[in-house]
């Protein structure tokens, strides 16, 4: 995991045991722009994966992405930016807006180095590099490697969202594919621990350009299928691979004292994250989804039996989804717990995808529903997965959501609803 980040120094009239709880969230999605707009989509089981239009991807073997409809950068980025920024810097700008107004902060208002902005990229560099490649083929210029493009773009992307907003506090940056969207939240429960009074956290992410598609065709994980509604079919005994997409969510993390204090709307608590790694290729052991899932489980004080919902990583290849699925099954029993991947309408959108499947959870509690997955009208039967294949009403108190990056991360974050006190099982 790559990691760049600005400290603060820590705080002596804050505890180093602060809550964190959620207060705003903005979302930019192939289903839905804006929170609401993708949430009532969601609901209903709407897709977002369609033909890619970005670009001419007919001359490549993947031709279907989740792209976010009806974007017009000028209707929500000053034109001064425009020119300073590409499309998912634009999307994450977008979102964080979205986040900040929904929490009712007043960044201006802030004492200085009090908010701080710790986000999660992995793909959307693709874009950027591509973008600095094509000027220095048809202008020449200074060479910039494929790594420095990079880096650029992850410290723009958030670099963008701190001068935007005035936030002087702490600021990094995650590097770890789709288990980023969890990372980046616990990095920035880090920061209130230390002190920050609000974080701006989560993930926005894509590489739908040529350059990203021929990286992502080279994992060997992308479906080339045409249907929309074939292509991305996790714990199906028919998955091919998955989509991917563009997007994701930005939320505000903020110490609770500080919430309370301004008398803040809260979703919901960052209860507990752990991460793990993957034994490294031809290295025997077990794949460490399920520890990760446990280790939180346990900081969190909740038995497998006080979980509410699982949001599933949902790789769509069939080794991966096995090895989920062993993991949901050893720790919950057969069909023990509702498990649902509404990442299903939207592709996996990289950093971004765990960070909305966070956003999912928090609305899930807040509406008393778990949001479906579509197209998989039944999970393979090896599985043993009680698979949420419509929207399903209940109370929903405590979520699990489990993300796995390629390269072996993995990553476990509980959300709950209520800040009720834990007792450890």
């Amino acid at each position: 995991m790559t990691t760049a980040t600005r400290e603060a120094p820590a705080s002596a009239g804050r505890p180093a045991t602060a809550r964190a709880v959620f207060t705003g969230i903005g979302v930019t999605a192939p289903n839905g722009l804006g929170t609401e707009a993708w949430w009532a989509a969601t609901l209903a089981g709407r897709p977002g994966i369609r033909p890619v239009t970005r670009f001419d991807a007919s001359g490549y073997p993947a031709t279907l992405a989740g792209e976010v409809p009806g974007f017009e950068p000028k209707d929500h980025i000053p034109s001064r930016l425009l020119p300073q920024t590409d499309h998912m810097t634009r999307l994450a700008l977008t979102a964080a807006d979205e986040a900040l107004a929904d929490a009712g902060v007043d960044t201006a208002a802030l004492p200085d180095f009090a908010g701080g902005v710790v986000t999660a990229a992995s793909a959307g560099g693709f874009e950027f590099g591509q973008r600095e490649l094509q000027a220095l083929w048809s202008k020449g210029g200074q060479y910039v490697s494929a790594y420095q493009s990079f880096a650029w773009f992850y410290a723009v992307n958030t670099g963008q969202i701190s001068i935007r907003n005035g936030l002087r506090g702490p600021s990094g940056v995650l590097v770890s594919e789709q288990a980023g969207g969890l990372d980046a939240l616990a990095q920035a429960r880090r920061q209130l621990r230390r002190g920050s009074a609000l974080m701006v956290t989560g993930g926005v992410d894509g590489a739908i350009c040529p350059w990203g598609w021929t990286a992502l065709l080279s994992g060997g994980r992308i479906s080339t299928a045409t249907d929309p509604a074939r292509a991305y079919l996790p714990f199906s005994a028919d998955a091919r691979g998955h989509v991917p997409g563009e997007g994701g969510a930005i939320l505000i993390l903020e110490d609770a004292g500080s919430a309370r204090d301004r008398d803040a709307r809260v979703y919901g608590e960052l209860a507990a994250y752990a991460a793990t790694f993957d034994p490294a290729p031809g290295h025997d052991g077990e794949p460490g989804l399920g520890r990760a899932a446990e280790l939180a489980l346990a900081e969190a004080g909740i038995a497998p039996a006080g979980v509410d919902v699982v949001f599933a990583d949902a790789a769509g290849v069939p080794e991966l989804d096995r090895q989920e699925a062993d993991a949901l099954r050893r720790l919950f029993g057969p069909r023990g717990v509702p498990v649902t991947a509404p990442k299903t309408m939207t592709g996996r959108l990289s950093a971004g995808g765990a960070s909305l499947d966070v956003a999912a959870a928090l609305l899930a509690v807040r509406d008393a529903v778990i949001p479906p997955t579509v197209h998989v009208a039944e999970p393979a039967a090896e599985y043993a997965l009680d698979l949420v294949t419509d929207a399903r009403p209940g109370p929903v108190r405590t979520a699990l959501v489990l993300a796995r990056g390629q390269g072996g991360f993995n990553a476990a974050a509980v959300i709950t609803g209520d800040a009720r006190p834990r007792t450890h099982h």
